[in-house]
């Protein structure tokens, strides 16, 4: 095709051509909390936006604009697809997701991982998604029971040492 027929920007114009932010293959199970939060980061950048169009200086702001609205979409579309988990929808005395899980490895060091949804994940905060390989070894699993943990640096064993479920969805 002839370069005559694509159509640019105009004049100081600027092109959005970043492409869309990825969307998880995964079912979108949240927390009721990963779920505010989304929503809550969905408001924030409705205000960041509009302060920036409250610039009126289209050519500097225009890349930072494109970029909220590429956010937005993302967070829309994730909200939208949420399938939500409240606490009650749990077998108890087994991990499912929206669990606190309290491990001891083999050297004695204790921590606490919470399952969550892919959104909420923040490993070193304790939050960890229900896709990871850590999440995946814990489901199912019941207090007592002892998992290996396969990592990059060695395998883990971990003994189960505690179960709960709270509204938070967030380690004590």
């Amino acid at each position: 095709m002839s370069r005559a027929f694509v159509k640019e920007p105009d004049g100081d114009a600027v092109g959005d051509d970043a492409p869309e932010l990825p969307i998880s293959s995964h079912p979108n199970y949240m927390t009721p909390v990963g779920l505010n939060m989304l929503e809550d980061e969905l408001t924030e950048l409705k205000v960041q936006r509009q302060v920036l169009i409250d610039l009126n200086d289209p050519v500097r702001t225009q890349i930072e604009v494109f970029a909220i609205e590429r956010e937005q979409r993302y967070l829309k579309a994730r909200i939208d697809s949420a399938l939500v988990q409240e606490p009650d929808n749990h077998v108890h005395g087994k991990v499912g997701f929206g669990a606190s899980v309290k491990v001891v490895d083999e050297d004695d060091t204790e921590n606490i991982f919470t399952i969550v949804g892919e959104d909420q994940a923040d490993p070193n905060a304790g939050l960890i998604s229900w896709t990871s390989p850590l999440a995946r070894i814990l489901t199912d699993k019941e207090v007592g029971d002892t998992v290996t943990w396969r990592r990059p640096k060695g395998d883990m064993a971990l003994e189960i040492l505690q179960i709960r479920y709270e509204e938070s969805a967030e380690p004590s």
